[in-house]
């Protein structure tokens, strides 16, 4: 089982109320429960404090929490927007009662709940200020705690805000994005580290900066979105290519466009092939070699080859890992 439990707190009763934090909850729960295909992903819980009438306690967030990290499940995913504080203890994220900082529900005791999890996997995503302080050790403010298999995603460092613009947090909109597919792999996959790659990229060094701490030995797919090749597709990296530095030879056959050669004959097998070496050229497999656009490196007999990137795939294939 695959299970997220999204909170947004708007409404607080002896502090500011906040506008977007609802909104980004429903937004992360859109996107988490559901593929890119329409298959059913994470079966999410939604949490929201929208006035007076439902309030978020400590105690219910508590007990919501203790609930999603009870199981034995593939991934057990905590989504958090509202406000945060932070003392000399620690953080805290504020609930819709809270008087006074240390009022909250801990980021200690939220860590507490994770590390005895029998989850396989257990993400947290915190867009709230002062979220980076989760996994801390107070005593040793350069060290965290994370116990096997966490992960966390935070919208910022200890001793920052997280900003809000255009009625939707600034980290949750990226995190949003990134699950969509601005932060998929070629075969499709959105992972927590492709996400922070993402969100990390699309912050400046004078925003907030987000945060990522990780007990991990691989990373897990959060999100399946169209890919941008097939496994077939890329399986043919290693027929085409030799070896990873083998250089492809191209000549005039290859390309449908025959209008500057005298020989107008058509090869449809090698057509097809172009096709595809093109694909790969688009997503920053292959380049042409000895000119700079495919079209003359085939009107001219010169050759392609992989790139790094392409490189890597072809070992991936190789090796029998995709």
């Amino acid at each position: 089982m695959r299970k997220a439990l999204c909170v947004g707190i708007d409404s607080y009763s002896l502090i500011d109320d906040l506008a977007g934090c609802v909104h980004d909850a429903n937004a992360v729960k859109a996107a988490l429960e559901r593929n890119g295909d329409g298959t059913r992903n994470f079966d999410v819980k939604l949490m929201c404090a929208t006035s007076e009438s439902t309030y978020i306690t400590r105690g219910a967030l508590k007990d919501a929490v203790e609930d999603l990290f009870r199981s034995e499940d593939e991934i057990a995913l905590f989504y958090f927007a509202g406000h945060g504080s932070l003392d000399a203890c620690g953080g805290y994220l504020c609930t819709s009662e809270n008087f006074r900082i240390d009022d909250g529900f801990s980021l200690n005791d939220l860590m507490q709940y994770v590390a005895k999890s029998p989850a396989h996997n257990k993400i947290i995503v915190l867009d709230s200020c002062h979220s980076g302080a989760v996994a801390g050790v107070p005593s040793m403010p350069t060290y965290s705690a994370l116990g096997n298999g966490t992960t966390i995603l935070a919208a910022c460092g200890p001793r920052e805000g997280a900003a809000e613009y255009d009625g939707h947090g600034v980290f949750t909109a990226l995190f949003t994005e990134a699950l969509y597919g601005g932060a998929m792999t070629l075969l499709g996959d959105v992972t927590p580290g492709s996400i922070y790659a993402y969100i990390d990229r699309s912050l400046c060094a004078w925003d907030q900066r987000p945060i990522f701490k990780a007990n991990i030995s691989s990373f897990v797919s959060l999100r399946k979105c169209a890919p941008l090749i097939s496994v077939g597709e890329l399986h043919k990296l290693t027929e085409f290519f030799e070896t990873p530095s083998y250089e492809y030879p191209l000549d005039p056959s290859y390309e449908p466009d025959k209008h500057e050669v005298e020989d107008k004959s058509v090869n449809k097998e090698h057509e097809e092939i172009f096709a595809l070496l093109q694909k790969y050229v688009k997503l920053n497999l292959v380049v042409p070699y000895g000119e700079e656009h495919m079209y003359y490196a085939a009107i001219r007999s010169k050759a392609c080859k992989l790139t790094v990137q392409g490189q890597h795939y072809w070992n991936l294939v190789k090796k029998g890992t995709i």
